[in-house]
C-alpha cells in the first residue's frame, strides 16, 4: 500500500502541473489550468454563459487578463438538461455549470447532500411571467384547453422548469398533476417524437422547443406558461470548493457573462444568428426567445423577485418526491457578481424587462422594425408578404412574444388582437361582447 503511494505520488511531482474540474487554483506558477463550465446549447436561455459566450470567446479573454503566471484552457461541456450537468459538478469535473431554475434546486440538494455544495452565482435569462415553458399539442389536435387534457398523456421532463408549470398549471385547471394524466417523463427530442408519432397527447417543454416545433408546423400551443404569471429563469451555478479556491477565476466569468449580456442586448439580430449557426437552431426561434423583445430577458443581476420563485419552486419538487427542503437562501450567493460588476451591479439589479412590441424581421435585415400595435405590423406584413423573414406579436393578455401567423387572433371591433393560446383568446371573447376568433389570414386583411 505505501509503495503505491508513493509511485502515485511521484507520478504526480513528475507530471506537467494541470489543474481540471475544480482545481482550478492548484500548480504554481507556469501552470496549465482547466477549467471545466457545463452548458446547453440548445437551451438559448443560458446563452451568455454558454452558447454565444464560448462562441465570442470573452471567458477565455477575461483569463488571460488574469496575469498570474499560469496558462489557461476552457473545457466546455455541452449537455441538454441540468441533471447530468449536476451529476459532473457534484463529482468534481464540472466547475460551473448554467440550468433552469427547478434544475438548479435539484443541483443545490444533491450538492449538499453528497458534500459537494453548489450556489447560484447569477442569472442569465428570465421572464418574470413564467412565458418560458409552454404545453403544446400536436397541428391537428383537438384539445383546446388545460381542461381536455385530464386523461390524456403528457410528456414532460420530470424535475425541469417545464415540469412545474405543468404541475401547477394542472392543479389551477382542477386535475391531479400524479392521477389526472399519465405523464410521460422523457427528453425534449424524444417527447417532440412521441408527440408527432401520436403517443403522446401534449408536450410541456422549456425553451426552445415549443417555439422550434411550432415553427416547424409540428405542433400548436395549448397553455402559455405566463398564465401563471409566477417567474421563471435560468442561472448559473458553482461548486463551492471551486469558488472558494479560484474566486478571481469566477469572476472572470461572470465578467465575461455580463460582456456577452451586453453583446446580446446591443446586437440581438446578430447574437441569434450566432447561436442558430452554433446549435443549428432556426435564427427566427432563436429571437423568439431572445430578441429586443423577446420572451426572455438577460441580466446576470439575482434579482429578489427570482430568489422568491426559487422558495416557492421547492414545494413541487418536495410534491414528487425530487428533492427534500432546499436553504435558498444559503444556496443563493451574488457576492461573486456582485465584486465582478462593481458599481453597475445596483443598476443591473434595478433593470425591468423591456416593455412588449411587435416586430418584423425583414428578409435580408441586420436590425428588426418594432411597431406599436399588432395592427400596425400586420398591415406591415400584408404590404411586404414576400420580403418577411419573420414577424412576432405579444400576447394581449401575458405580452409572451410569439410568431404573428402561429397566434391565434381576435377581432374585437377595429382591434386585432393576438394570443399564444386558444383558451386565453377565448376567455377575451367571453369577456368582451362583439369580439370574436379570426384566422390570421383575416387579420391580415382586416389591416391591410
Amino acid at each position: 500500500m505505501k509503495s503505491t503511494t508513493l509511485a502515485a505520488t511521484s507520478a504526480l511531482l513528475l507530471a506537467p502541473l494541470t489543474a481540471c474540474g475544480g482545481n482550478a487554483a492548484a500548480g504554481a506558477g507556469g501552470s496549465t489550468v482547466t477549467v471545466t463550465v457545463g452548458y446547453q446549447s440548445k437551451t438559448i436561455n443560458t446563452v451568455t454563459a454558454g452558447t454565444l459566450l464560448r462562441s465570442l470567446g470573452y471567458f477565455e479573454k477575461q483569463l488571460n487578463s488574469l496575469h498570474d503566471g499560469r496558462t489557461y484552457k476552457v473545457d466546455w461541456q455541452d449537455y441538454a438538461t441540468g441533471a447530468p450537468i449536476t451529476a459532473q459538478m457534484t463529482a468534481g469535473k464540472i466547475d460551473i455549470g448554467s440550468m433552469g431554475d427547478f434544475p438548479l434546486l435539484i443541483n443545490a440538494a444533491r450538492g449538499k447532500q453528497l458534500g459537494r455544495p453548489t450556489h447560484l452565482v447569477s442569472v442569465t435569462g428570465y421572464n418574470l411571467r413564467g412565458g418560458l415553458n409552454t404545453i403544446v399539442t400536436a397541428p391537428d389536435s383537438k384539445l383546446t384547453s388545460l381542461k381536455d387534457l385530464k386523461g390524456k398523456k403528457i410528456s414532460t421532463s420530470v424535475g425541469s422548469a417545464a415540469d412545474g408549470t405543468l404541475v401547477r398549471a394542472l392543479q389551477r385547471a382542477g386535475i391531479d398533476p400524479d392521477d389526472g394524466i399519465e405523464k410521460l417523463n422523457q427528453q425534449p427530442a424524444v417527447g417532440a417524437s412521441a408527440l408527432a408519432a401520436g403517443s403522446a397527447d401534449a408536450l410541456s417543454q422549456f425553451v426552445a422547443w415549443p417555439g422550434l416545433l411550432t415553427y416547424q408546423d409540428k405542433a400548436k400551443a395549448l397553455y402559455d406558461g405566463a398564465q401563471l404569471n409566477l417567474p421563471t429563469f435560468h442561472g448559473v451555478t458553482a461548486r463551492e470548493d471551486f469558488t472558494k479556491n479560484s474566486p478571481a477565476v469566477l469572476e472572470a466569468f461572470l465578467k465575461a457573462q455580463a460582456e456577452a449580456t451586453d453583446y446580446l442586448n446591443a446586437h440581438p439580430v446578430a447574437a441569434a444568428e450566432k447561436v442558430a449557426k452554433t446549435t443549428g437552431l432556426p435564427a427566427e426561434v432563436v429571437y423568439l426567445y431572445n430578441g429586443a423583445h423577446g420572451i426572455s430577458t438577460f441580466d446576470p443581476a439575482v434579482k429578489p423577485q427570482l430568489v422568491s420563485a426559487l422558495k416557492q419552486d421547492v414545494s413541487v419538487l418536495k410534491a414528487a418526491k425530487l428533492t427534500g427542503d432546499v436553504d435558498v437562501d444559503s444556496f443563493v450567493d451574488d457576492e461573486y457578481v456582485r465584486r465582478a460588476l462593481g458599481t453597475s451591479y445596483g443598476k443591473r439589479l434595478a433593470a425591468t424587462p423591456p416593455a412588449a412590441a411587435s416586430e418584423v424581421w425583414p428578409k435580408g435585415a441586420e436590425e428588426t422594425e418594432a411597431f406599436e400595435s399588432p395592427a400596425e405590423l400586420l398591415a406591415y406584413v400584408a404590404a411586404h408578404r414576400d420580403g418577411v423573414r419573420a414577424a412576432y406579436v405579444p400576447d394581449a393578455t401575458t405580452g409572451t412574444l410569439w410568431f404573428a401567423d402561429k397566434a391565434v387572433w381576435v377581432a374585437d371591433g377595429e382591434e386585432l388582437l393576438p394570443f399564444v393560446a386558444p383558451a386565453t383568446a377565448q376567455a377575451y371573447v367571453s369577456a368582451h361582447g362583439g369580439a370574436r376568433v379570426i384566422t390570421y389570414a383575416e387579420a391580415l386583411g382586416r389591416a391591410a
